[in-house]
């Protein structure tokens, strides 16, 4: 039997990286970048496992680049716009560009949740906004920073998974 074509790839062997921000010490849920390993350029297909009591990214929306989050397994807690909505198995949420909702997904459960994560692949001149972590701005290059975003009413959810929170505490 021939080899397989390397635009197919085993999630299981693709490297799982840990994000960690400029000025946190709190891991982001592992991700393999499996799009990426398969050979795609303009699109990012990623797996995320979400361990009790972490998340997928600080709260941000994106600009020019449309994103979207299926869950694939478990329950996650989609916080939108300083909202958190209860997602499970089989639940797409979709970020349509330059709306800017701000999301990212929490495991507030003992059990893992495994994502999948997609949307384009960073563009030139893409920019981004951290509704709750103004910080970021400090590491990113202006340019970066999406400073005229649509005004959204943002709810009093801080997008801190609760254990997190408790141990800030």
């Amino acid at each position: 039997m021939p080899d397989r074509p390397s635009c197919i790839r085993s999630t299981s062997a693709v490297a799982e990286h840990t994000h960690v921000y400029p000025q946190s010490d709190e891991p982001m849920g592992p991700v393999r970048r499996i799009g990426k390993e398969a050979g795609l350029e303009r699109l990012g297909i990623n797996i995320q496992r979400l361990p009790p009591g972490t998340r997928s990214s600080w709260p941000h929306a994106e600009e020019n680049e449309e994103e979207f989050v299926y869950v694939v397994s478990g329950h996650v807690d989609a916080w939108i716009d300083g909202h958190l909505h209860p997602m499970a198995a089989g639940d797409l949420a979709a970020f349509p560009a330059g709306t800017g909702i701000a999301h990212c997904f929490i495991n507030n459960t003992e059990q893992e949740a495994v994502l999948l994560v997609g949307g384009e692949a960073p563009k030139a001149g893409s920019r981004i906004f951290y509704p709750v972590n103004p910080s970021r701005r400090q590491d990113m290059p202006e340019a970066y920073w999406w400073s005229d975003v649509p005004q959204r009413e943002l709810g009093e959810h801080d997008g801190l998974p609760d254990a997190l929170r408790e141990r800030r505490r």
